[in-house]
Parts: C-alpha cells; sequence; structure tokens
C-alpha cells in the first residue's frame, strides 16, 4: 500500500513539474521578444513625419498638447524647400486664426514663403526662440521649432480636413513629384539618412519665385 502511495506521489510531481515548464515556455520566447521599431511609420517617402502628429495639405502640423490647445508648426518637405531663410513673421498673441489662413511668413530676402493654419482658435503663444533663430526649422520642425500654440474652443476642430493617415504617402508622393518636376537634378538625391538633402534643395529651389513655389506646395 505505501508503494503504490508513494508511486502516485511521485506520478503527480512529474505531471505537475511538466504543466509548470509548459506554462513558462512562452514566457520565456516573450521576454526575449525584440521591440517594435517605431522608424518606419515615422518617416514617409524619405521624410521624417512623425506618427503623433497630424497634418495639413499646406504642409503644416499640429500637435494636440491638451484639450483645446494645439501646437502647430511647418513639416520637414516645407522646412526643406524654405532652407536658408532669414525671417519668421507670425501672428500677434489673442489674434483668431481660421483652418487654411495665411498665418506664417518665411522670408528670405526680399522673397517670402506663406503657410496657412492647420486648425481655427486663438493664438495664445509664439515661439520666440524659433522666431529669434530661423534655422531652427530646418533643424527640428517638430521639436524646438514649432511655431504657434493655438487655443480651439471647438473639440472637433484639430482633427477635422486634416490627411488620414492612411493618405500621407500618396500626397507626400505627389508633393515630391511636383518637387522634382521643378528641379529634375533633385530627382533621386537623398541625405545621408535617407530623407530629403535639406540644404541642396533650399539652394536648388532659389531660382523660383517664392511665391510660385508658395502656391504650387503650401496652397497659398
Amino acid at each position: 500500500m505505501t508503494v503504490i502511495l508513494l508511486i502516485v506521489t511521485f506520478a503527480a510531481f512529474i505531471v505537475a513539474d511538466l504543466l509548470l515548464n509548459k506554462k513558462q515556455v512562452p514566457l520565456a520566447a516573450a521576454e526575449k521578444k525584440l521591440p517594435i521599431r517605431r522608424v518606419a511609420r515615422d518617416v514617409v517617402e524619405g521624410i521624417p513625419m512623425p506618427a503623433n502628429l497630424r497634418y495639413h495639405p499646406g504642409h503644416t502640423w499640429l500637435e494636440q498638447e491638451r484639450k483645446n490647445v494645439v501646437r502647430v508648426g511647418i513639416d520637414a518637405f516645407a522646412a526643406a524647400i524654405t532652407a536658408g531663410i532669414d525671417a519668421i513673421e507670425l501672428p500677434l498673441t489673442g489674434r483668431w486664426v481660421r483652418q487654411g489662413q495665411k498665418v506664417i511668413t518665411l522670408r528670405r530676402g526680399d522673397e517670402s514663403y506663406e503657410l496657412v493654419s492647420p486648425v481655427e482658435g486663438e493664438v495664445t503663444a509664439v515661439n520666440a526662440d524659433a522666431v529669434a533663430k530661423p534655422e531652427t526649422l530646418k533643424q527640428d520642425p517638430y521639436g524646438s521649432g514649432w511655431l504657434l500654440r493655438v487655443y480651439s474652443p471647438d473639440e472637433d476642430a484639430p482633427v477635422r480636413n486634416l490627411l488620414p493617415a492612411s493618405l500621407l504617402r500618396p500626397w507626400m508622393r505627389q508633393a515630391l513629384d511636383r518637387l522634382f518636376a521643378l528641379q529634375p537634378q533633385l530627382a533621386g538625391v537623398t541625405a545621408a539618412d535617407g530623407g530629403l538633402p535639406v540644404d541642396n534643395i533650399g539652394e536648388a529651389l532659389k531660382g523660383l519665385p517664392a511665391s510660385q513655389v508658395t502656391e504650387e506646395f503650401f496652397l497659398g
């Protein structure tokens, strides 16, 4: 009787051990799984475009900071083709701006590029650091190169008439095709990181009137 009890007990330990090891296998595999990289989703046709931002067809962006408050700037494509600007003009705080209204002026000598607001609301702040150092737009258009903070009482305003994520790639592809049509020598030229060679593009487009570039790309 004692022998049978020992055998049953030993068998129970074996079964329990097998069950425990079986549960541990997928856990160990999960621990070794590499993290998902976000880089591919944040680059569209070689242009950096962070996935957490929303984009207007006029190459401006907005980021929801908190309820009814957004931060506004220009995208990396706009920063590339306006590289070399020497002044930035922005609306005064307290001004009400409308979506699609020209509110950002980038100057290069006597030429000026005008870009539109991606949202409607009241300007509550401007980025004085970027205004003082226009080269910031080229260096960091989505970070320290932000331009406006806007209070929008309409909760749906920050997403209305902006580009859905599914259209970002064909939209940017069309913009690049138009760019290369204006300056064929730029086609196929990329920077070391695979994106647009900002300095080369800024120089190549200097011969074109800023008004033409504004009308072609910025809905001006």
